[in-house]
């Protein structure tokens, strides 16, 4: 076991335990260039409880942490919030090892627990509302489905003013410092919104149940200990007030251009629809997806008004980069979106027609027609485009206007 690993009190019996994970790069599909943390909880003022395990590669790092402490049989109870591995992949191992009298997850999340582990460990399932005497203290668990998996619960600790958040306003980002008011806000705000775009976009519906759920309750909230990433102690209402944002499916004037280019056509028209956008008073990200990770295109696409996608045509087929983006965009199921169509072809030109297909699919209102050019654009096509580019801008603004 690691030795010298401490925990980092968090508030008056609150310890992170967790552990960090400096390595990761990919997390199902997300890009995570800044690493992640498994954050994991002590309380130590009466019962003695943890709040959430780590992945399973990570258990001797937080039983160390643990271990510097309390010894780690003195556990008396363990909750899970949120029965995805990365939260509960030592939790068989680690609720044998300490002998804990209790494992309390939600009612979904005991269905999980068994499903993934297959009876080797014994969960007690708690109502939604319920509260658990821990000896000078309590835990109320709230449940916030579908934020992001059924099981999904929060744990609030009164004494504290507490939130045990699970996935919710955390985020992927591996770093020495535990607490907001020790990081940029430059980089909170930004590794937050990647991680919305990216896990919770979809699900936006739910996050504003829960949201209005939590606003609801009448729990002050004083620290936001999430799953992964920074606890929130300095501003916990600042990461509430962007969930709140975007689950609302807020959007700005912005577009974001989405391409891949073979021989530098489809770059070119892409650049073309940039200066008309631009010279109509959008704004405008351009995304070549040939050097840009799809995580990186939903994050542009979290808050932007316009997408517009490009591709050269390959065996009567978008080009496979592009088809990737846009699987995975789909599945995010961005709402409230003007677009437009662009391509290169050789001969056959299939291309455009099945990206206007699927930006149809993906309930994007398109502006203008596709707009095709074959083997290398003319001066005539890209003027088209600057056209074209100034179309949308001028739809963008009337829809997602500046001071709106």
């Amino acid at each position: 076991m690691p030795d010298k690993l401490q925990a980092v009190p968090v508030a008056e019996n609150v310890f992170w335990v967790g552990a960090i994970d400096w390595a990761i790069r990919e997390f199902h599909g997300y890009a995570t260039g800044r690493g992640t943390t498994y954050n994991a909880y002590l309380l130590t003022g009466g019962k003695v409880v943890l709040i959430d395990t780590v992945k399973a590669p990570f258990q001797d790092e937080m039983l160390a942490r643990i271990a510097s402490v309390i010894e780690p049989g003195r556990i008396d109870y363990i909750v899970s919030n949120h029965s995805e591995m990365d939260h509960t992949g030592c939790l068989p191992a680690v609720a044998k090892a300490v002998a804990a009298e209790k494992v309390f997850a939600s009612r979904n999340g005991a269905k999980a627990l068994e499903a993934h582990f297959h009876g080797a460990v014994k969960v007690a399932a708690v109502a939604d509302g319920q509260e658990l005497d821990i000896g000078g203290d309590k835990l109320t668990f709230l449940e916030t489905r579908m934020c992001h998996w059924p099981d999904s619960m929060v744990s609030y600790l009164h004494g504290r003013r507490l939130l045990f958040s699970q996935d919710v306003f955390g985020m992927h980002l591996a770093t020495a410092e535990r607490f907001d008011d020790e990081l940029p806000r430059w980089l909170l705000d930004g590794e937050e919104a990647t991680y919305y775009a990216n896990i919770l976009l979809p699900l936006s519906k739910f996050v504003a149940r829960a949201l209005d759920k939590l606003s609801g309750s009448g729990l002050a909230l004083d620290v936001i200990a999430p799953d992964h990433g920074p606890v929130w102690r300095s501003d916990p209402a600042h990461v509430v007030d962007l969930y709140r944002r975007w689950a609302a499916g807020h959007r700005t004037a912005r577009a974001v251009i989405v391409y891949d280019t073979m021989w530098q056509s489809t770059a070119k028209m892409a650049s073309a629809l940039a200066d008309g956008l631009a010279g109509a008073g959008a704004g405008v990200d351009v995304l070549p997806v040939g050097s840009r990770d799809r995580s990186t295109v939903a994050t542009k696409v979290l808050e932007a008004g316009a997408l517009l996608v490009g591709s050269p045509t390959i065996n009567q087929q978008i080009f496979p980069t592009v088809a990737d983006v846009l699987c995975y965009l789909k599945g995010l199921a961005p709402q409230g979106l003007i677009g437009l169509a662009f391509g290169s072809y050789g001969w056959g030109g299939e291309s455009t027609k099945l990206l206007a297909a699927e930006l149809d699919a993906m309930g994007v209102e398109q502006v203008a027609e596709p707009i095709r050019a074959q083997y290398v654009p003319s001066d005539e096509d890209l003027s088209r485009c600057r056209e074209a580019g100034a179309v949308v801008a001028a739809r963008l603004l009337e829809k997602y206007p500046p001071n709106g």
